[in-house]
């Protein structure tokens, strides 16, 4: 078969629950555990043991003294007090001892240094009696020669491999890494490693899948090995899995191709050199998964998007790899979360939904990130996971749910939440603030600087970044604070100011130099949602001038970022749009100014004691804060970390 000729597509006309695709793939692999091999104690980090191990000798080997003192026969101290001490011959019945050391023949106690009194002629005198084997760490007090140290089937962390080493073992049998062949595919794709020295090409795609999941496959215990990309090739695909399976690999994953599209061959090959057991799943992102089984080889079908390669992995490879070194999986800690906004989901598909977890006075709250099954950063941002079930619509914001950690509870306790209109300067912000107080960080979510503010109304969030322009009084956030923030003390802190323009390609070739320009038939425009700062800008300049939003081409298209609307100037996909002048020297594009404004931190008097907002504010009057938002560009810092209104509220 050509890579073109007599190929169908496949269509997901049976797709398998999570528990059932699972089911079905773990228990067609009931092959013996992986074999053992003999390795080196100081080799062994994080393998698993292949048998009990037991102890050579015991630990202590001999009877030792836990203090430093004087070791005794206890015996000889009976009857000791403050009103008839005891005194003792050093050399015969009193020895000096430091901790750690042999106890002299006939010795069985240790009285501590600062309880004995040096006396003339070699003489200690006591005043409290000693009790057999007082202070003394007796032979086998730890270990047990012929002791079992540790099961068979257990991780070996650093503690393990102190024990092994206290009982005289050196050398252990652990279970041999499962050996995981992993093949992308893919014609666009190319390797990192050809880039050194040159650019992307249009079309061109950047192959980092493999490194995720060798990564993933090591944390799982795991021996990956990497082949190079094969491209969209049906014999190649066909060559690779056969190569793969005679190399007598304990898994294969095959990456990408795994979909219903016309050039997505894996699951015809899997069904050529064996067997299809499953061949997509209801789980989102995830869905395109292909479990197979060639020669007694267990292949993953592995989606081409990178978030559904990991979901992919983390269900069906993780478990698999877990149950050949006869371990259980890992899981992840859960906690009970309140959802910030509604997080409607599709029914029948059980959806791993990426969130952002901070702590607002005594819950957790989410908010969450986007979901396409191609934004990697959305794990790398990612605080934890909701698994919303298949059988429901979606989570509600009266609703508490478990969310999977995949940060430590510390750090989402300590994490900052701002919600509201995006601004380059709070990346810069939330890197010094963790360079200086490493327990804190600064988490952001874009949604405009009005959701930002009703976000905050709402208790989900500790600070709303906000720059909304009072058409009436050329002032900036103070109205909209009153109207929609009323009866929540507050201070308004400013932490920047900054240039709004149309940001357009290099050398501006459609010459855009103003608002009535948007309305021209060769301008495509990239707006910024409704109830941004800059959406609230940009029409006030239109209804100022009369100018109908119908005649702007792109007013419809909106993007949550500033960096967004550049990025969508630099691909070509707009002419121009209107964001901030440091995301268009970001990029490298032009730039026509409008107007300087203000940009301003709403944080509720609730919140302005806690450590962890003082450590940010201190952070934003710093002069390495005010250096390093000014080399952006088109930033003014003069009255950064001004306190411009402290409100009660009401007034």
């Amino acid at each position: 078969m050509s890579s073109k000729q007599g190929f169908k597509r496949h269509v997901y006309l049976n797709l398998k629950t999570l528990d059932d695709a699972r089911a079905i793939f773990l228990n067609r692999f009931s092959q013996p555990l992986t074999p053992s091999e003999n390795i080196s104690v100081t080799d062994a980090l994080d393998r698993i043991t292949a048998e009990p191990v037991f102890a050579r000798f015991s630990s202590p080997s001999f009877h030792s003294a836990a203090m430093d003192g004087i070791a005794v026969m206890a015996e000889d101290t009976y009857g000791a007090s403050p009103d008839r001490p005891r005194v003792l011959a050093m050399g015969r019945n009193a020895f000096y001892v430091n901790t750690g050391h042999l106890l002299p023949m006939g010795a069985n106690a240790v009285i501590m240094i600062e309880n004995v009194e040096e006396l003339a002629e070699d003489q200690v005198q006591i005043e409290s009696a000693a009790y057999p084997w007082q202070h003394v760490r007796k032979v086998g007090e730890d270990l047990v020669a012929t002791e079992m140290i540790l099961p068979q089937g257990s991780r070996l962390g650093p503690y393990e491999l102190g024990a092994l080493v206290a009982g005289g073992v050196l050398e252990i049998a652990v279970k041999r890494k499962p050996r995981v062949v992993i093949i992308p595919t893919g014609s666009e794709l190319v390797s990192p490693l050809s880039l050194a020295d040159s650019q992307l090409q249009p079309g061109q795609v950047v192959e980092f899948n493999s490194v995720i999941l060798q990564a993933l496959v090591q944390k799982s215990s795991g021996l990956p090995l990497v082949y190079d990309i094969i491209k969209d090739d049906y014999q190649a695909i066909l060559d690779a899995l056969r190569r793969a399976a005679n190399e007598r690999a304990d898994l294969i994953i095959i990456n990408a191709g795994s979909s219903a599209g016309s050039e997505d061959y894996t699951a015809t090959a899997i069904a050529e050199l064996g067997e299809v057991l499953v061949h997509g799943v209801t789980i989102m992102p995830g869905k395109p998964t292909i479990l197979g089984d060639i020669a007694g080889t267990p292949i993953i079908g592995n989606p081409g998007y990178p978030v559904s390669a990991v979901i992919s992995f983390e269900q069906f490879g993780a478990p698999l790899l877990a149950k050949m070194l006869g371990i259980k999986p890992e899981t992840r800690p859960r906690v009970e979360i309140t959802p910030s906004q509604a997080l409607p989901s599709k029914l029948g598909l059980e959806e791993f939904l990426r969130v952002k977890l901070g702590k607002i006075n005594d819950r957790i709250v989410a908010a969450p990130l986007p979901r396409g099954a191609g934004s990697i950063t959305t794990l790398t941002r990612a605080d934890g996971i909701i698994r919303i079930p298949v059988d429901s619509e979606g989570v509600g914001t009266a609703d508490t749910v478990e969310a999977e950690l995949i940060k430590t509870i510390e750090e989402i306790e300590g994490a900052v939440i701002a919600i509201g209109s995006h601004d380059n300067t709070l990346d810069t912000l939330g890197d010094l603030l963790r360079k200086k107080f490493s327990a804190f960080s600064l988490s952001s979510g874009n949604v405009g600087s009005l959701g930002g503010l009703l976000t905050l109304k709402r208790g989900f969030s500790h600070l709303a970044g906000a720059h909304l322009l009072d058409t009436e009084t050329g002032d900036y956030n103070f109205s909209y604070i009153r109207k929609h923030l009323a009866g929540l003390p507050l201070r308004l802190v400013n932490l920047v100011t900054r240039e709004q323009g149309f940001i357009v390609a290099k050398g501006n070739p459609k010459s855009i130099l103003n608002f009535q320009d948007l309305l021209r038939n060769d301008v495509r425009f990239v707006n910024r949602q409704a109830g941004s700062g800059t959406r609230i800008l940009l029409d006030y300049n239109l209804t100022l001038l009369g100018l109908n939003t119908d005649g702007i081409s792109g007013y419809e298209n909106d993007e949550f970022t500033h960096m967004a609307v550049a990025v969508a100037v630099l691909s070509g996909r707009a002419d121009a749009g209107l964001a901030i002048y440091s995301s268009a020297k970001a990029l490298n594009l032009d730039f026509v100014p409008v107007t300087t404004e203000r940009y301003d931190l709403v944080i509720p008097e609730s919140f302005w004691n806690e450590p962890k907002i003082k450590a940010l504010i201190e952070i934003i009057r710093t002069d390495e804060f005010k250096t390093a938002v000014t080399n952006l560009g088109g930033y003014g810092v003069e009255q950064t970390g001004q306190v411009l209104w402290k409100w009660d509220g009401l007034s």
